[in-house]
């Protein structure tokens, strides 16, 4: 066979394996290809049964809530399952670090209590400066876009990863934009 002919048909299916790649598939009800598919499940059931809401009750209920108890979905807006993709997966960067909940739509009521009672710790005046860069730094201008239950407990895992594990602002910044829990697509500042 003609070496150009060879040629030809080698890069023909290159780019055939790379539009089935790259494309995901035309409405087939099945998550687009290179999806997890684990997620995509949980992804559909945190979005359509969540139990987290921004209200002070909702805040105040986490101290009672029993052993195994979970808050679970979004406080204001929809979910958006490309951005929740990108959360999960930016924050497997510190699965090293018990405190940092893996996934910011579904977290455990008794780590959420204890960084919920972390807020109330006071920092010295240099890590303060940290906790304030993120305030101003991070999407929300600070660990949530109101002071619902997620600023108290994001904002107690602050000075917890500032005190514990000499974490800077721009780190703290980080951590609040991956765990985000108001929903959509996540190129917001304020809701």
């Amino acid at each position: 066979m003609n070496k150009t002919i060879q040629i030809s048909i080698v890069l023909a299916l290159l780019l055939i394996g790379a539009a089935w790649y790259f494309l995901p598939p035309k409405n087939t009800g099945s998550p687009p290809f290179g999806t997890d598919t684990a997620l995509a499940t949980k992804f559909d059931m945190l979005s359509k049964s969540g139990n987290s809401s921004c209200s002070g009750a909702f805040r105040d209920s986490i101290d009672n809530m029993p052993k195994g108890a979970r808050l679970q979905g979004s406080c204001c807006s929809p979910m958006n399952m490309h951005r929740h993709e990108e959360q999960v997966a930016g924050l497997k960067e510190y699965t090293d670090i018990p405190e940092i909940p893996s996934d910011p739509y579904d977290i455990d009521a008794s780590l959420a209590k204890t960084l919920k009672d972390y807020y109330d710790v006071e920092l010295t005046s240099e890590q303060q400066k940290a906790y304030d860069y993120a305030m101003q730094n991070s999407m929300e201008k600070g660990p949530c876009c109101c002071k619902c239950w997620r600023w108290y407990v994001y904002g107690g895992l602050g000075k917890l990863l500032i005190q514990e594990y000499n974490f800077t602002g721009e780190q703290i910044t980080e951590i609040w934009n991956l765990s985000d829990g108001c929903g959509g697509a996540g190129d917001h500042a304020t809701h």
